[in-house]
């Protein structure tokens, strides 16, 4: 069978991918290989995990209680029943994308696909029979996957992954959890919200290493006050866990350190899912499948996008990267004009469903810095704030990031109570390329949590280059 453009994965990049290519008119093929369909995200990834994050925050609500003058004597949980929820949503999210996967708009194969050569897949299918196809473009979308670093006895570990807790009925009376990225920072939240004893392990000087210090610092100082232990700037020695008791080594500040709890969590991040797809000579990078702004590969006429690619690993940039891979299929195939798209950065997205949350958007002043952009920098917290005050929720900050002549808004964190919503706001501002004067005249009802970011927008406007 001949295609215009076969994608190789079903998940949010690769529908994405097919979805925009059929609307160009291009002959489309998806080739899913995993046992279920779904892709990452909606069945271990975003959607599972936030519906177990919202049993926590809602438990930790109740056991607040008596703060706001209510009674909630001695609230429980029953973990099963989490999971069940868990399960029941997941299905339907799963069972709506396998029906937009089966829709008819494009051929749907279930199996394992393997480049013969840069135009021809062999397809070894689910239920054992072996098919060719052959395709003038391609878009690699296969994900990623568990990565388990070279760590003395990790690999023989019976560490726990997200993947597992995910589904875990009785979680563990104490647990260690190695690496503060979003994974392991939310199934932290998570745990504790639940009773774990919990500590963190992180190679970095703070957590989140991509943020700015001050904003991770924040964020580390609310989880310490939630009773979670944090150990930065660690080199890891050794992990063992038998499923029953483990053991952290690690360095730190040149001493050797020991922790001991119930479980070990690997969340030390994931790899690409690359196996299998066959020798091509893509160039890659840091194991990741290297690509142009445009989501080419060294093979102009193969995409990739989504984990596989790497660098931002998140659903809203996989999905964008799968429909301008496809509007740039198009192109060549002369079945679309103008100019081929690129992805824009510039309003990058980021957040973490910890308790306190944390999200981001654009630049850190890292970034700035390195580009030679001069910039001013303001923060306010939510414990001068008078609706934070009002819910109880003090902890955090919302900071700003400002062009020192002409104000324009660079970027933007905020730790804090719905911080993964207040982030929009400055995302819309900087897609239209708002100033700080701009923000700071936009009239924010009173008392809400959005007018938070009049303060650090004012405290800028007023110490602009001329201003």
């Amino acid at each position: 069978m001949d295609y215009d453009f076969a994608v190789i994965g079903g998940g949010s990049g690769g529908y994405a991918g097919a979805r925009t290519a059929v609307g160009l008119g291009l002959k489309t093929v998806v080739i899913e290989g995993g046992p279920d369909v779904g892709g990452l995200c909606i069945l271990r990834g975003c959607m599972p995990s936030k519906t177990l994050l919202e049993s926590a925050r809602r438990f930790r609500v109740l056991k607040r209680a008596g703060e706001f003058g209510l009674s909630c004597e001695s609230p429980s949980f029953k973990t099963s029943a989490i999971i069940d929820r868990k399960k029941r949503l997941i299905g339907e999210f799963a069972d709506y994308r396998r029906g937009q996967l089966e829709s008819g708009r494009f051929d749907f194969l279930r199996g394992r696909a393997e480049f013969l050569d840069p135009k021809t897949l062999r397809v070894h299918h689910l239920d054992g029979k072996i098919s060719t196809l052959s395709a003038k473009t391609f878009l690699i979308a296969t994900g990623s996957e568990i990565a388990i670093p070279p760590v003395p006895g990790l690999a023989e570990s019976s560490c726990l992954t997200s993947d597992d807790l995910l589904d875990l009925e009785n979680l563990p009376e104490s647990i260690i959890v190695l690496g503060a990225g979003p994974v392991g920072l939310e199934m932290a939240s998570y745990c504790r919200a639940f009773g774990s004893q919990v500590a963190i392990v992180q190679r970095s000087p703070h957590i989140l290493k991509s943020v700015d210090a001050d904003v991770s610092k924040s964020l580390e100082e609310a989880l310490r006050h939630d009773g979670i232990e944090i150990h930065t700037g660690t080199a890891l020695h050794r992990v063992d866990d038998n499923g029953h008791c483990a053991r952290v080594s690690f360095e730190q500040n040149g001493e050797l350190k020991h922790l001991e709890a119930a479980r070990v969590l690997n969340a030390l991040g994931r790899k690409p899912r690359l196996d299998g797809l066959g020798t091509l000579g893509l160039n890659l990078t840091h194991g990741r499948i290297s690509v142009q702004p445009d989501q080419s590969t060294s093979q102009p006429h193969i995409f990739a996008a989504g984990d596989v690619c790497g660098g931002l690993e998140v659903v809203h940039i996989a999905i964008q990267q799968g429909e301008i891979a496809a509007h740039n299929a198009a192109i060549q195939l002369d079945r679309a004009a103008g100019a081929p798209r690129q992805m824009d950065y510039r309003l990058k997205l980021f957040a973490v469903f910890s308790d306190p949350q944390l999200a981001t958007v654009g630049a850190t002043e890292a970034e700035l810095d390195a580009e030679g952009i001069e910039f001013l920098a303001a923060s306010y917290p939510f414990n001068d704030h008078g609706k934070s005050l009002l819910m109880g929720e003090t902890e955090g900050l919302v900071k700003l990031l400002a062009r020192r002549d002409t104000g324009e808004i660079l970027g933007a964190s905020v730790v804090g109570p719905e911080a993964s919503e207040l982030i929009h706001e400055v995302v819309v501002a900087m897609r239209y390329r708002a100033t700080v004067q701009d923000f700071a005249a936009i009239p924010h009802y009173h008392p809400t949590l959005s007018e938070i970011w009049t303060y650090p927008a004012e405290e800028i406007a007023e110490n602009l280059i001329g201003g």
